[in-house]
């Protein structure tokens, strides 16, 4: 079994104009973990997630995801990933099962209803397939794009503030898709503002403050102290 990270950052820089959103991040994801990115509102997380997924160029620096490099094998990457970004992506006039049909014959794959049937009933919503997702609660939608995501099942996702604007319910909800996710095999990289997610969730947790990576430890006394910091 291969030991090389999932994905690999070294000396990542991006700027927008005269604003420098990321100077110099490194990081390394371990294959079927799960690594928060913590992080305040506008610290770059979304930035770094949109060059991981081939949506934005570094400025300089390499990545790797599942072996490729980002910027020289974009392709490659992309048949490797899947991205939630914090809004859900799911057709409202839809039902849940054709949502899940829909994006499984876009992906040309075989047995499309099969497909839907089986990820319905993996993400808990197969009494809900047949209604239209416009009825759904707030974390039944994000539990639906999520399986979504999971179509063609691609050995690395990016799930950017998952459980942004959910309720302490669907929140959970979410939480628990996330572990099984990674319980499956799947390496889950995710953004958050939230401490306490970040601790349910991830086997390693590291906080994005000013453009680079705060060098705290894994104990959550440190970890507190640095997400405090950071909000000053």
């Amino acid at each position: 079994m291969s030991t090389a990270p999932s994905i690999s950052l070294q000396g990542i820089e991006k700027s927008f104009k005269d604003v420098h959103v990321l100077r110099g991040v490194d990081f390394d994801v371990k294959a079927g973990s799960i690594f928060a990115l913590l992080g305040s509102n506008g610290a770059g997380k979304t930035t770094l997630v949109r060059i991981l997924s081939t949506l934005l160029t570094a400025d300089a620096g390499t990545a790797t995801v599942h072996g490729f490099d980002v910027a020289a094998t974009p392709g490659d990457v992309r048949e490797s990933i899947s991205l939630t970004g914090q809004f859900t992506a799911v057709d409202e006039v839809l039902s849940g099962r054709e949502n899940l049909v829909l994006i499984a014959k876009l992906r040309h794959l075989k047995n499309p209803g099969a497909i839907a049937d089986d990820l319905l009933a993996r993400f808990v919503l197969t009494a809900a397939g047949s209604r239209k997702t416009a009825t759904y609660s707030g974390g039944m939608r994000r539990r639906l794009d999520i399986a979504m995501s999971l179509i063609g099942n691609p050995p690395v996702i990016f799930l950017d503030e998952p459980t942004a604007g959910l309720d302490p319910q669907a929140r959970v909800e979410v939480w628990q898709t996330v572990k099984d996710l990674a319980k499956a095999g799947t390496t889950v990289l995710l953004t958050t503002q939230y401490l306490d997610e970040a601790e349910q969730l991830a086997d390693r947790i590291a906080i994005l403050h000013n453009g680079t990576i705060h060098p705290c430890a894994g104990h959550r006394e440190i970890l507190q102290g640095c997400a405090r910091a950071t909000r000053r």
